[in-house]
């Protein structure tokens, strides 16, 4: 099979097809991403559930002390949580393997009981936050062997009259007066 060409002539496929092995390698799907919202904050005024949806789909409705855990596919997302009254929204990007982790909490304002006596109802306020990943402490092995790179070695170098902050033993050269 050939390409005609303008005046008559054929062109042939090379006799390898160039890139099939591109075309037939398998790809590893990726690890999925983990996000949890949880509403079990000492904080929540215990009343009224938040739904919460990722992408427009919804994903749960919460509780007070309730937990929700969903694999997801990782990249770009977008994750809302109302309590009917309040929406509050996070657009987020998720790597491979990552666990987002999300607080839910429904709780009452300053004028919320002043409400409740006049009307017999009362406001509460959504709060809806991605809880920060806490840092791992350096195990003992991973430790920096110098001494000199902790900072708690800053010393007052009363020759030169700076900090010595004990990152570098380089210190200025003073001239020779001469």
């Amino acid at each position: 099979m050939g390409f005609e060409l303008r005046g008559g002539a054929v062109a042939e496929p090379p006799a390898i097809d160039i890139d099939a092995d591109i075309l037939n390698i398998e790809r590893q799907p990726a690890e999925p991403a983990r996000i949890t919202i949880c509403r079990q904050s000492p904080r929540d005024a215990g009343y009224r559930e938040i739904f919460v949806s990722i992408d427009g789909e919804q994903l749960t409705m919460l509780q007070f002390g309730e937990t929700c855990t969903c694999e997801i596919k990782p990249g770009p997302h977008r994750l809302r949580a109302h309590n009917t009254m309040f929406w509050k929204t996070h657009h987020i990007v998720l790597r491979p393997g990552e666990h987002a982790k999300f607080t839910a909490i429904n709780r009452t304002g300053t004028i919320s009981f002043g409400l409740l006596f006049m009307l017999g109802a009362f406001p509460l306020y959504l709060t809806f936050e991605r809880e920060l990943e806490k840092p791992q402490a350096p195990s003992p092995k991973s430790q920096d062997p110098n001494p000199k790179s902790d900072i708690s070695v800053m010393t007052w170098d009363l020759e030169l009259g700076i900090w010595d902050l004990g990152f570098t033993d380089r210190r200025p050269q003073r001239r020779a007066a001469g």
